[in-house]
């Protein structure tokens, strides 16, 4: 039996696993000789897919002048001109990045922030949160706390400090004005009864994706922004999972039009190749944190934060998502998506839901997918349902025939 001990996964009379000899492009290769197509990118990473030569001549580069140097006392222009450059494509008002190794980390980073922030502001009052039923921020303790109770959080419950929790706004991309009405009327009322104890609202923009692939409308963030800055509530938008393209924008805040007083990113940033994750906030935040009074500094500082050859490795793929034209391949990977989404029937199918570069189906009961894994493997695909949820979230270089390919499986599952 393997000593490695793998996430996610009840260890005990584990199945084995296929083993990746090789990965290029869109496909992974099996020491046993199969091949499958990736059709969830990584866990939503690997954007420009596997081995890609670009991307592995500036890691190899990079690896030749210095592969890491701390960011304490010292300092290096991969990280400098990586922070540059994502104050420049984020939106406007975030102008400070602090770097970290994971997403989870980051938000980690985000929520500490925001209560420092008060702190140094002489509020010590805001010693809550608010975040959304449903939501995934990551598996560290803050992040759990912010995260829906599932089986991610199940286990830690009694050390967990909850907060405020909201339902996930209801009526999709596209939500009526009714549904809209009531949904941010139960946000200004939570808002507007203990605004005075809420350091920050955070939530995934326009879809929360490990909570279940739930797609809601931009009018809720021009909503949150609104009476977050009412109520003196800093807004957080976790984009670990959305950010990089995968909702048909660079960032999902641009559906809306808005930004948040901090920007959490990760996953996607070194575009698949290695863990990194940034955290940005907006100026009045940062500059709370200056002053003579060492106490006041933000007391953070992961050993690998700005590590050059991640910081090398997001500076390039920035610039290949849009030398490429990035978007132009999602909007039609997006069509795909919706295409082969409408053609598939089955009783078993509770909801379909596509956005980006984004498909998910969701089915009433999550039995309904059990063995759809090990299927799909036998027929040549990669995916990894959550929950009541099949999902595909591919690398951005997919081709028709790829895609077409697994969607084909997905409907032989379902009939």
């Amino acid at each position: 039996m393997s000593a490695l001990w793998y996430p996610y996964t009840q260890m005990q009379n584990i199945a084995p696993f296929p083993v990746v000899r090789r990965a290029t492009g869109v496909t992974l290769q099996l020491e046993s000789g199969a091949t499958l197509i990736d059709a969830i990118s990584s866990w939503w990473a690997a954007i420009h897919g596997y081995n890609h030569p670009t991307l592995n001549r500036v890691l190899t580069q990079q690896a030749e002048i210095f592969s890491h140097i701390m960011l304490g006392g010292l300092t290096h222009r991969p990280a400098i001109d990586l922070a540059d450059k994502l104050v420049q494509i984020t939106p406007h008002g975030l102008n400070h990045v602090f770097f970290s190794d994971s997403g989870s980390v980051a938000v980690e980073v985000a929520l500490k922030m925001s209560f420092q922030y008060w702190i140094n502001s002489g509020n010590y009052e805001k010693d809550k949160t608010l975040s959304l039923k449903n939501a995934y921020h990551g598996d560290t303790f803050k992040a759990m706390e912010v995260s829906d109770d599932s089986d991610f959080t199940a286990t830690f419950s009694r050390h967990l400090k909850r907060s405020y929790v909201l339902p996930t706004p209801n009526g999709g991309f596209f939500a009526n004005d009714e549904t809209l009405t009531e949904d941010i009327s139960s946000l200004e009322s939570v808002l507007k009864e203990n605004g005075h104890r809420i350091a920050a609202f955070i939530l995934e923009p326009i879809v929360q994706c490990a909570g279940g692939f739930r797609i809601y409308s931009p009018q809720y963030l021009k909503a949150a922004r609104r009476l977050c800055d009412t109520y003196n509530v800093l807004l957080i938008f976790d984009e670990v999972a959305t950010g990089f393209g995968r909702t048909g924008k660079l960032f999902a805040a641009e559906h809306a039009g808005v930004t948040p007083d901090v920007l959490v990113l990760g996953k996607a940033l070194t575009g698949g190749y290695m863990g990194h994750a940034a955290t940005i906030s907006n100026s009045m935040i940062y500059e709370s944190f200056l002053g003579d009074d060492n106490r006041r500094a933000f007391m953070h500082g992961p050993t690998f934060m700005g590590n050059p050859l991640a910081c090398a490795l997001a500076l390039k793929s920035i610039e290949l998502f849009h030398q490429e034209d990035y978007l132009g391949k999602i909007r039609k990977i997006e069509s795909i998506i919706i295409e082969e989404v409408a053609s598939m029937k089955s009783v078993l199918v509770k909801e379909k839901r596509v956005l980006g570069a984004l498909g998910a189906i969701e089915v009433f009961e999550s039995r309904y997918l059990n063995g759809l894994q090990e299927f799909a493997i036998e027929n040549g695909v990669w995916l990894r349902p959550i929950g009541n949820v099949a999902y595909v979230m591919p690398s951005y270089i997919i081709t028709e025939s790829e895609l077409r390919k697994v969607f084909d499986v997905l409907k032989k599952w379902f009939t």
